[in-house]
């Protein structure tokens, strides 16, 4: 595959009086003690895929990359924060999004003679091509760029929009909600809407997030006790990047609706009173299937978690486009794997994340919090680790630029640890896409599992 970079520029919010945030000013907004647990992972990255025969290259220049670009600009009126970037004052116990006056989004336009419809398949991917198609998010000790994108062209095949974004900036609900206002700014731009629906306008109020406990303290105590650089306890460097063999492949699995229902009735006939959603039965099964396709000793401990959204769970409750993280981890940890490979292995996986799910509204922030400090100590013990990014709740296929929605969409950051996307599938209501990355033998073990039950 070769890659070649033609540009690389800022696209600057464009003016407006009337947006919620006015970029004339410099513009601080403090992370919550949702954001902070965040501030040192490594960028959530997507790709979107968009299928487009007439991309070729003066229609791709001449038409299709001005819309984007213009869009965009159009778009970060609303959402200002992203052309931002992470600071920590001296001053201040917290780190800060801070927007300046001329901030952009860096964007970078390239041109790939790869397949496109193998790239965007959902067979088995070298993940290393994958990150070919997204952009670098600069960061150092003192400032972390909170976005950016990279545009690929395919010639006669179509193009993709990779981004790459601070995950203590947003969360996966509010960098679907950008995607999805910026491709209806670009879809609608000639028609001249002055303003954004109220489902895709963002909510900058954190007046609601109130830290009576002293969580924001806790957390960055937590932070810095994992940063290995104690010299620089304000350091905004990432943990290091998980360096990937060559194997190192990404594939989505699917269950379709019919999967889902055959499942749910098969756990139904063992334990009838558990909270059986299509997030929890696919996530079980995937999550055995990881475990079973890894073998090994059935003593080794094994530990899984994903993420609750707290927006309807706070009081008073927070708009359902609050812009920011509002999110937090639970798991369970330090299981054995042999509870997951057994007969009841997937009911146990089941009843598991039902307790988990049904205990979001019932549990305090404060003891999630502790919780989640102890899971960084398990993670260290565990033998495979667990972890959801995405929701089948995110209509992650609802962003039509104005040609067309895409034919794919991948969360490829999942490569930095043993995680599974989540997404509802394209072309059928009630299925799931879970997208994994494993060396090569271990994901032929995987689908071998996952494809028969």
């Amino acid at each position: 595959m070769t890659l070649h970079i033609i540009d690389i520029a800022g696209v600057i919010p464009a003016v407006d009086s009337d947006s919620v945030l006015n970029s004339a000013n410099l513009v601080t907004i403090p992370l919550t003690f949702f954001d902070l647990p965040w501030l040192l992972f490594q960028p959530v990255k997507r790709v979107f895929f968009y299928r487009l025969t007439e991309s070729k290259h003066d229609h791709f220049h001449s038409i299709i990359l001005p819309r984007l670009k213009l869009s965009l600009s159009l778009v970060l009126r609303n959402y200002l924060p992203l052309s931002g970037r992470i600071t920590w004052d001296t001053n201040e116990l917290k780190p800060s999004i801070v927007v300046s006056p001329n901030d952009a989004v860096l964007v970078t336009v390239a041109e790939s003679d790869a397949d496109f419809s193998h790239l965007s398949g959902y067979g088995q991917r070298p993940v290393s091509e994958l990150h070919n198609l997204l952009p670098k998010l600069p960061v150092s000790d003192d400032s972390a760029t909170a976005f950016s994108i990279q545009i690929t062209l395919f010639p006669n095949q179509g193009f993709s929009i990779g981004v790459a974004g601070h995950h203590a900036v947003m969360d996966g609900k509010t960098s679907s909600m950008f995607i999805k206002a910026w491709a209806h700014t670009c879809k609608h731009q000639l028609e001249n809407i002055a303003s954004l629906p109220d489902i895709l306008t963002p909510s900058y109020d954190r007046s609601l997030i109130k830290d009576l406990t002293g969580l924001d303290e806790k957390i960055i105590q937590m932070v810095r006790s994992l940063k290995g650089n104690k010299t620089n306890i304000r350091s905004l460097t990432p943990f290091p990047a998980r360096k990937l063999a060559n194997d190192v492949v990404l594939a989505t699995l699917v269950l379709s609706c019919e999967d889902i229902k055959k499942l749910r009735e098969q756990i139904k006939n063992v334990s009838p009173s558990l909270h059986l959603s299509t997030f929890v039965i696919s996530y079980a099964y995937a999550w055995t299937c990881f475990v079973k396709a890894r073998g090994g000793s059935g003593e080794r401990s094994v530990s899984f978690l994903f993420v609750g959204d707290f927006r309807e769970r706070l009081d008073p409750k927070l708009p359902a486009t609050y812009f920011g993280n509002c999110m937090f981890p639970v798991g369970c940890y330090n299981r054995k794997a042999v509870e997951f490979t057994e007969e009841k292995g997937l009911v146990t996986a089941v009843e598991i994340l039902s307790d988990l799910v049904k205990g979001l509204s019932s549990r305090k922030i404060e003891t999630i919090v502790k919780e989640l400090a102890e899971s960084f100590d398990f993670q260290k013990g565990s033998t495979q680790f667990g972890t959801i990014a995405g929701s089948t709740r995110l209509g992650i296929y609802e962003s039509d630029f104005g040609w067309g929605r895409p034919v794919k969409v991948d969360v490829v950051s999942i490569d930095q640890g043993e995680s599974f996307s989540m997404a509802e599938r394209r072309d059928e209501s009630g299925g799931v896409e879970i997208g994994m990355c494993l060396k090569k033998t271990e994901m032929d073990n995987v689908m071998a599992f996952f494809n028969n039950f």
